[in-house]
């Protein structure tokens, strides 16, 4: 708002204009929003559900009895934050909108008496996401009508490609549904999921505002965008950052011990946000540099069940070694007892297989994050 309105509080008063400049409303955006949630989050947690632990989960009652579903009035403070500082258009607008949904979605499981059923979430969130992926595409697609595509850049290629709309929505939808996904599964440990998502939304935003928005360094990269796409990039580095505040101002709750839980409000949201930012960026491959420790952490349980479901078409025994008397656990193929080794999110086989206590999970996957990310990018961007 704040940004189309400078022109005419300028003519009032001439210091106004300055809200034209990104840079401004980006670091006006972040320090609004992460005051919003630290001052205001304490005053509103008490109408939140609370959580029933999970006892078949090593420490999952540790959080029992605290609210949860926070990320419901994060998001709801960060929302005035965002239309005050973000230059939105319609699609935008629309973007905005799925994620709000996604949020309201984990919002309410939270605070069923029942949980809801994978298949309910599962469909709900691919509704969301394919609605981010539409968005996106009538947002960024060049052309029009039945020439209408969207052009994405690769790693270790030059150039762009141009990806008509029945492939770009359902294969971006894919890649929003497993990243949300992703991140709800890291949501175990506190202060996991945010403190993971706060440098991946930071990192992003820098890649949009410094690299994509800045034509010289884009160009260096070998990263094809024209001005238009600069100026959009730079846009949502306003709404990463904005948010990245937002998620600042919890994780000063959130810390260990906490005092308040994300839930499946927040995570949705924030796995969801993060793979719109890297659409954004024309380069979907780019999710696995910005959020590779999430990936695995989270993604590689549901590879693993799949490929276990794979093994069990093929007429393989899958079950656990655990449940099998030792004569058939001893013959039982090496690929499904490697499976059954490692336990997923791997945040829970890191504290019950080797120990790790809540804070040093943290601090460790956050090193991971924070030295696997350059590196990734480097490979990802630089060779091509």
């Amino acid at each position: 708002m704040l940004y189309w309105l400078a022109d005419v509080l300028a003519k009032s008063w001439g210091p106004m204009r300055l809200f034209r400049s990104h840079a401004l409303l980006l670091a006006g955006g972040t320090v609004l929003a992460a005051l919003a949630v630290v001052v205001f989050l304490p005053k509103l947690w008490r109408f939140l559900p609370h959580d029933q632990g999970k006892a078949l989960v090593q420490g999952g009652m540790q959080s029992k009895g605290k609210p949860t579903g926070a990320g419901f009035f994060i998001s709801l403070l960060v929302l005035p934050v965002i239309l005050l500082v973000m230059p939105l258009n319609v699609p935008d607008l629309g973007v905005l909108l799925c994620l709000y949904a996604a949020m309201v979605f984990g919002y309410l499981d939270d605070r069923s008496v029942v949980p809801w059923g994978q298949l309910k979430k599962g469909l709900l969130d691919a509704l969301v996401s394919l609605g981010v992926a539409a968005f996106i595409y009538i947002g960024y697609a060049h052309g029009t009508g039945e020439a209408a595509y969207a052009k994405i850049w690769v790693p270790f290629v030059k150039g762009m490609f141009q990806i008509p709309w029945y492939v770009y929505i359902p294969a971006a939808g894919f890649l929003l549904w497993f990243t949300m996904n992703a991140t709800n599964c890291s949501d175990g440990v506190d202060g996991l999921a945010g403190s993971l998502s706060l440098i991946t939304l930071v990192s992003l935003a820098v890649l949009l505002y410094v690299v994509i928005g800045y034509m010289p360094v884009a160009h260096y990269l070998l990263i094809p965008v024209g001005g238009t796409a600069a100026r959009l990039a730079a846009r949502w580095a306003i709404l990463l950052m904005t948010i990245a505040g937002g998620i600042a101002g919890y994780l000063w709750w959130n810390s260990e011990p906490s005092k308040v839980l994300m839930g499946d409000a927040g995570s949705r949201f924030l796995g969801l946000l993060v793979g719109a930012g890297v659409l954004i960026s024309g380069n979907p491959f780019l999710i696995f540099a910005f959020a590779p420790v999430v990936l695995v952490n989270g993604g590689a349980g549901l590879g693993k069940l799949v490929l276990l479901r794979a093994l069990r078409k093929l007429g393989l025994d899958v079950r656990p070694p655990s449940v099998l008397p030792p004569e058939v656990a001893e013959r039982q193929n090496p690929l499904v007892k490697l499976l059954h080794g490692v336990r997923f999110p791997l945040h829970d086989h890191c504290k019950r297989s080797l120990k790790w206590s809540n804070a040093q999970v943290l601090m460790r996957f956050m090193i991971l994050q924070a030295f696997l990310m350059p590196l990734l990018f480097v490979l990802l961007v630089k060779i091509r």
